[in-house]
């Protein structure tokens, strides 16, 4: 484009519009991001970009109208800039202008997508920017920074940032700790930047997960919500803006250590992908996360099995004949998948030993695995594994034999956290260990399921023998160690694990299939962890067990209804030494099962809503179905509440439908378990009730006072 071209572009999407403006050979300007503005012609699109224009004073950063999705200071943008670095401490703030025509293009599966090339020929620096609006409505976009010049520039941040409205007045992240995971946190969206920076070299525990901008109040239902989420696993930051000129920004990028990324000549840096979303309430920005999460090509097709994890129920205490008899009460319920956890390598009798030695142990397992993954299979069970290919323990062979493998800052052995040190990927022989060990296992045995855990931070992660900053090229290492164990072996599918939920993003999830949302598994804890991590994922991603009736990290004790109706909404697993649970408990476990593979089309393929209902202390939530024919809820009851739930409204049907409502108990007439005594109670729940969707929106039904820390399910099915 030359410098007297003006163009502009409008993406549309399932609701969504994305306006650019590309004028005067400048990076392209969002004009609008956000809800549908229609059809409109190029006229229309001018107009749009005219009226964007605010009325300025005497100087150009009275009003910042033209900020591009990577911010310039030499265009009167006077916050974070787009692009930092320098070359010798020049060329530290380029003036990227487009080279040749935007290319606009539609792929295969209706993805728009927008590549704009530009240059600083002063600076010596190119820069080529993707942007793509998916079908589903979710925008992402990237940037390559190239060094086109002498010597070495080096890269402090490559930053891409979206404008939102002054109406966007209220912000809302998360925070968290380990079993503690996806805490809301809201604040009004005021001057400054409120940024939120990750620095242990993974995404974290206390990730800010998405962070919305929306207007004031906003619900799951209600007022327009604008949400960004950088794919990226390693070191980042996640931020909202606001200048004293009243220009509002969320803005992401990969966070780098001084000289992580150094470019040479024709060398180039590209940054993770920033996702963005918009929606009137937050369910909508979910299901566009959702969308796009289920559209990729790697999404599992086929019923997620019900999987049994054996690390609550026999923690490092392992034996052939103690696993074989879980595994036995595990099919018996109706598990399809099981999970041996740590303790079956080396010498790891306890978390103070042998990571990185993956090798079968002789003593625990004298012939191998292969007689307790044959057991697994005549069950009629999947076989997976535990692993933690990135740590490693100073009482290791590998650490002995290799101790220059292992992440060191400045000569030192950093930290030890968790008994354990991180092995420095980066390093061609770290790498080349654990992918062939790996890939050994994987050869020796059917195993079809990875558990990686990752529990340890990447700080002070120093790559021997210089110390210089790793975090980048290790979390890329992962990366591909993950990519070449997939397509070794096809079919393979690998969970996320990072102390529980610290590791949750769309970068690793282009290679995982389900993350575990925390190392907490206490019902009443879990309410909240799945609720705001089904904000970015959906239920079938997510790892959701069935604990012991006293929860292992809280000391709490729940009724087993509790226990598997939290667990039932996500991918159902269970986490309990069922050798210990007596014959009614079984009995029950199975039912909750069995209704978890009638309901799993709809809790896995379905649309996630939660009610904004009138008080905290009662959460309502539930799917469904793509054509609205038919929904799953669920009413708990969280604290007592002073007058009970009240009328709880139940929303995402068809308004001018009709639907029979009902509330199943799966486990009634069981022997031991109290009957629900809502149907004694509650006209409608006797024999069911008709009602169009827009009543059971609007108005809702009464439900029975419940008892704290118990739930109960409503089930929707047009008439």
């Amino acid at each position: 484009m030359t410098s007297d071209d003006v163009r502009h572009l409008h993406l549309r999407a399932a609701g969504t519009s994305v306006a650019l403006e590309l004028s005067g050979g400048l990076l392209p300007v969002v004009r609008h991001w956000g809800s549908d503005l229609g059809p409109l012609g190029d006229d229309d699109l001018a107009g749009l970009a005219l009226a964007a224009g605010a009325a300025r004073g005497d100087s150009p950063f009275d009003v910042t109208d033209r900020v591009s999705v990577v911010p310039e200071h030499a265009l009167a943008w006077i916050g974070r800039p787009g692009v930092e670095g320098s070359r010798s401490g020049r060329d530290w703030s380029p003036a990227l202008r487009t080279t040749g025509e935007p290319e606009v293009s539609t792929l295969p599966d209706g993805t728009q997508r927008l590549l704009v090339r530009s240059a600083d020929t002063t600076a010596h620096l190119g820069l080529d920017l993707e942007l793509e609006l998916h079908p589903g409505g979710l925008l992402r976009l990237r940037a390559t920074l190239t060094s086109t010049g002498g010597g070495r520039y080096d890269v402090g941040a490559v930053r891409l940032g979206l404008p939102v409205p002054e109406r966007a007045g209220e912000l809302l992240d998360f925070t968290g700790r380990h079993t503690f995971e996806r805490i809301p946190q809201r604040r009004p969206f005021g001057a400054g930047v409120h940024s939120r920076e990750v620095r242990t070299g993974r995404t974290g525990l206390d990730a800010v997960h998405l962070l919305c901008a929306g207007e004031p109040g906003f619900g799951f239902r209600s007022g327009q919500v604008w949400a960004v989420h950088l794919g990226w696993s390693g070191n980042q930051q996640t931020y909202a803006e606001r200048l004293s000129n009243g220009a509002r920004l969320l803005g992401s990028g990969e966070a780098l250590e001084h000289g992580e990324v150094s470019l040479g000549p024709g060398e180039s840096y590209a940054t993770p992908w920033v996702y963005a979303a918009h929606g009137t309430g937050l369910d909508e920005v979910s299901g566009r996360f959702h969308a796009w999460l289920r559209s990729r090509p790697h999404a599992p097709t086929r019923p997620r099995p019900v999987t049994l994890n054996t690390w609550e129920a026999v923690y490092f205490d392992q034996s052939f004949e103690r696993l074989t008899a879980l595994a036995d009460l595990g099919a018996r319920v109706g598990a399809e998948r099981f999970v041996l956890d740590d303790g079956w390598f080396g010498g790891r009798r306890d978390d103070t030993t042998s990571l990185g030695d993956w090798t079968v142990s002789p003593d625990v397992w004298p012939d191998g695995l292969g007689p307790l993954v044959e057991h697994v299979h005549r069950l009629g069970m999947e076989f997976g594994l535990w692993v933690e290919p990135e740590m490693v323990s100073r009482d290791s062979d590998l650490a002995r034999a290799h101790p220059e493998w292992l992440f060191s800052g400045g000569g030192r052995p950093g930290l030890e956290s968790r008994q354990q040190h991180v092995l420095d990927l980066g390093h061609p022989g770290a790498y080349a260990h654990v992918h062939d060990q790996l890939l050994d296992l994987l050869h020796r045995h059917d195993i079809a399921y990875l558990k990686w855990d990752h529990n340890r931070y990447l700080n002070d992660a120093g790559h021997t023998p210089g110390g210089e900053a790793g975090v980048h090229a290790h979390t890329l290492a992962a990366y591909r160690l993950m990519d070449e164990l997939v397509a070794a072996r096809p079919g393979l599918e690998i969970e996320s694990c990072a102390g529980g939920g610290g590791r949750i993003d769309l970068g690793v999830l282009d290679r995982c299939v389900r993350v575990w949302a925390s190392d907490c598994i206490d019902p009443l804890e879990r309410q909240q962890i799945q609720r705001w991590t089904f904000a970015l994922l959906p239920p079938g991603w997510v790892g959701t067990h069935v604990g012991s009736p006293r929860s292992h990290t809280t000391g709490r004790r729940h009724d087993l209804s509790f226990r598997a109706q939290t667990a039932l909404w996500g991918h159902m697993g269970i986490e309990w030494d069922l050798t210990a649970a007596d014959e009614d408990e079984l009995v029950e476990l199975a039912a909750w099962v069995r209704l978890h593979k009638q309901q799993r089309d709809l809790l896995h393929g379905g649309t996630v809503v939660n009610g904004d209902h009138h008080d905290d202390d009662t959460w309502v939530h539930g799917v469904v179905a793509p054509d609205r024919s038919r929904a799953l809820y669920d009413v708990a009851s969280l604290r007592r509440a002073p007058s009970g739930p009240g009328r709880v409204r139940l929303p995402g049907l068809d308004p001018d439908r009709r639907y029979r409502v009902s509330a199943p108990d799966p486990a009634a007439g069981l022997p031991g378990v109290l009957p629900l005594t809502l149907s004694m109670s509650v006209p409608w729940a006797r024999a069911g009730v008709v009602l169009t969707g827009r009543v059971l929106d609007e108005i809702g039904i009464p439900m029975l006072p419940l008892l704290p820390e118990h739930a109960h399910l409503v089930h929707v099915t047009e008439v």
